[in-house]
């Protein structure tokens, strides 16, 4: 088969689920690139943009040098990926200019919230979509190719139900599969409902499908994926554990992940069935705090207080005595007083979370915390934000150490560029270790003789 031709092999064919209208002439080979950063949903749209652009007869490339087709698929949810938006389309006026017959577009959380804005501040942008419109993507590009100047679509199908195939094009040992998007919890912080719009759940037996037709293709592990994953309910009344429980039972993936999970969702139904399918659940668990102050948290809309909070992951680890967890945290919300910021650094050595992500607050478009008053300085919300991590850092150090000397089962992903295997523990660490390719796609046990915080170096054990 020529490298221009589309793959046949790059979707999951479902044909209970309506395909995606593709124009197979739009590419005539030409170079496609793709810019992503932003949470493992920007990850995983940009897997399927790829896949309907392939399908289309681009070819993809490695540079943007090399394309005559570029899309950045950026995330809006704190300020500077916007900025990075503008940025990164400057620089490529250069190729423009060299190449006036070059397109660019720009697609996710930004395109999504900036819309026409976007062509407005950068004119050499060509078109705009949003979140709802990937799967429009082929003839939007077809538009633009055709002569069709400035297209812009971002416009929300609140109306449609969520239903999509996976498209992967070389799903390897572990991928992610979308089971809800969208989210109803506005947040004053957050973005999220602007730009991905009201949560949608897919059907259960669509997202059973999927996984049987991934582990065909040779997938050991699948994420689900989804920006409040344990709000999803299926059409047939399903909720996120019983889906759980389903991926489990019903088919034959060997490790089951998922991100992100609510607070306020997770229930003790779920702490249940993940006890009770441990051999495939894994017991790593991203749990977002964002404050340890109960009235921050109710300034934020977060639906849960801390003592709340504290007494559902008491009984997370009464579930499961090996829970790892991990979280997301904002400092310098307006108001937040030096003494509440405390409650915040109190609360992650209370838990005992082995990783975090933390970020100073910003303000985003349409949200409610924009417009509150008692906004932090720049500074004390970067001193707060350091201190925390120097809390957090001396803590991971210590409770890594456990591991040490213990065996770990380990899913071989690849082999790095050392030549050392590379694959993930049941608690989401990153472990390296000597061994084959032969070992790809197996999972093995690994004698850890190094810890730390999100890297283990171990040794295989024979």
């Amino acid at each position: 088969m020529s490298e221009n031709q589309p793959n046949p092999d790059t979707s999951v064919i479902n044909n209970s689920i309506p395909q995606p209208v593709v124009n197979q002439d739009v590419g005539q080979g030409r170079g496609v690139f793709i810019s992503t950063y932003g949470c493992q949903m920007n990850v995983n749209d940009t897997e399927r943009m790829y896949s309907l652009l392939e399908m289309s007869n681009f070819a993809i490339v490695e540079t943007p040098e090399e394309a005559s087709l570029i899309i950045i698929n950026a995330c809006s949810i704190r300020e500077k990926p916007v900025h990075k938006v503008y940025s990164e389309v400057g620089r490529y006026q250069k190729l423009k200019n060299k190449n006036p017959d070059l397109k660019i577009g720009v697609g996710g959380c930004v395109g999504q919230q900036e819309k026409e804005k976007l062509i407005k501040n950068q004119p050499i942008i060509d078109f705009v979509f949003g979140t709802d419109n990937i799967d429009q993507l082929p003839n939007l590009v077809s538009q633009t190719f055709a002569g069709e100047k400035k297209v812009v679509n971002a416009k929300f199908e609140h109306k449609s139900p969520y239903h999509i195939e996976t498209l992967v094009r070389n799903p390897g040992v572990s991928t992610f599969v979308n089971i809800t998007k969208g989210c109803d919890n506005f947040c004053s912080f957050c973005v999220v409902p602007f730009t991905r719009g009201r949560e949608k759940s897919r059907p259960l037996n669509h997202v059973l499908m999927d996984v049987r037709t991934l582990v065909k293709r040779g997938v050991k592990e699948i994420t689900l994926l989804g920006q409040n994953v344990n709000s999803y309910e299926s059409e047939d009344g399903s909720d996120f554990a019983d889906l759980l429980k389903k991926v489990a039972t019903d088919t034959d993936v060997q490790r089951i992940r998922y991100t992100t999970s609510h607070p306020k969702d997770f229930n003790e139904k779920l702490m249940h069935v993940m006890a009770e399918h441990q051999n495939k659940i894994c017991e790593y668990v991203h749990l977002p705090v964002q404050s340890g102050n109960s009235r921050i948290l109710d300034r934020m809309n977060r639906n849960y207080t801390r003592e709340e909070y504290l007494a559902k992951i008491a009984l997370m680890k009464k579930y499961i005595p090996n829970l790892v967890l991990s979280t997301d945290i904002i400092v310098g919300f307006p108001g937040e007083t030096e003494e509440e910021f405390q409650d915040t650094c109190s609360i992650v050595e209370e838990v005992g979370y082995e990783t975090m992500f933390a970020f100073m607050y910003s303000p985003r478009p349409f949200t409610k915390a924009a417009s509150f008053e008692g906004q932090i300085a720049e500074e004390v919300k970067n001193r707060r934000l350091n201190h925390l991590f120097e809390v957090q850092e001396k803590m991971s150090f210590e409770l890594v150490k456990k591991y040490e000397n213990q065996t770990l089962q380990v899913l071989v992903e690849q082999i790095n560029e050392q030549g050392k295997a590379q694959g993930r523990s049941t608690q989401n660490k990153l472990v390296y270790f000597l061994g084959s390719e032969s070992l790809i796609g197996k999972t093995v046990p690994v004698k850890i003789t190094k810890a730390m915080p999100n890297v283990l170096r171990g040794e295989l054990v024979q």
